[in-house]
C-alpha cells in the first residue's frame, strides 16, 4: 500500500496506491466522503472498499481530493474533484493501460463523484454507491446510466433518508441493458457505524455474482 503521489488538474494529488499482482489485471478506484465533513482518503469505509478490491487482484487507488491532506488547490463543490477523479483514473491506466475493467467506489459525496465520473468514462464497467446523496444532489444527469451497480444505504440514515436512494434507483431501473441492485442494511445509518461489517458483506456478495464467470453482467 505504497504512498504516491501523482499530477492532478491544480497540483498534486496524494494517494494510497496496490498495483495488480498479474498482467491485465483490472482496476478500481474508491473515492471518499464530503471534505467538509472531514472525508478522507483514510475514512474507514474507504479503506474497507479498498481492502476488498486488492484482496480480489485489482490494482487499487484511493486518494485525497483536492485540499484534502498533502493534495494541493481548495475544495470546488464537485467540479474540480471530478477533474481529480479523471486525472486519478488516468494516472492509474497510465500504469496499467491493458486493463480490460475498471471499477469504481465512492462513499456520499465520493459517490456522486463516482457516479459523475462513470457518465464520462465508458471503461467502467461496474460501481459501488455507498450512503449516495440522493436528497443533496440532482442525480438526473444519469440519463442514461451506462453501467450496472449497487447501490447500499442504511435504513436509519438521517443525512441521507432512504426513500430518496429508493427513487433513485426505482428510475435507474426502468433503463434497458443495465441491472441495479439496492441494498438497504437494517439499524445502519449514514456512516455505517456499529453495521460496516453487514454493509461489507452486501459489497463482498455483489461483487461474487459480479466478478463470478457465470455473470450474466457485463
Amino acid at each position: 500500500m505504497p504512498s504516491v503521489i501523482f499530477p492532478g488538474p491544480e497540483g498534486r494529488l496524494e494517494g494510497r496506491f496496490s498495483p495488480g499482482p498479474r498482467p491485465r489485471a483490472p482496476v478500481a478506484m474508491i473515492l471518499h466522503p464530503h471534505p467538509h465533513g472531514g472525508g478522507t482518503m483514510n475514512d474507514r469505509i474507504v479503506q474497507r472498499l479498498y481492502k476488498t478490491f486488492v484482496d480480489r487482484g485489482f490494482a487499487v487507488l484511493r486518494f485525497n481530493f483536492r485540499g484534502v491532506g498533502r493534495s494541493q488547490g481548495s475544495f470546488d463543490n464537485g467540479v474540480g474533484e471530478l477533474s481529480d477523479a479523471a486525472s486519478a483514473l488516468d494516472w492509474v491506466q497510465s500504469i496499467h493501460p491493458e486493463a480490460q475493467t475498471t471499477w469504481v467506489a465512492g462513499v456520499s459525496f465520493g459517490a456522486l463523484i463516482g457516479m459523475q465520473l462513470l457518465m464520462r468514462r465508458p471503461e467502467v464497467r461496474g460501481f459501488i454507491s455507498v450512503s449516495a446523496p440522493a436528497n443533496m444532489y440532482d442525480f438526473t444527469f444519469l440519463a442514461p446510466c451506462p453501467a450496472s451497480g449497487i447501490f447500499v444505504h442504511g435504513a436509519q440514515d438521517t443525512v441521507v433518508q432512504p426513500n430518496s436512494v429508493e427513487k433513485l434507483v426505482e428510475k435507474l431501473r426502468t433503463q434497458k441493458h443495465i441491472t441495479i441492485h439496492h441494498d438497504v442494511i437494517p439499524r445502519a445509518n449514514h456512516f455505517f457505524e456499529h453495521e460496516i461489517d453487514d454493509m461489507m458483506l452486501s459489497v463482498d456478495k455483489y461483487l461474487d455474482f459480479r466478478l463470478s464467470p457465470d455473470c450474466p453482467i457485463r
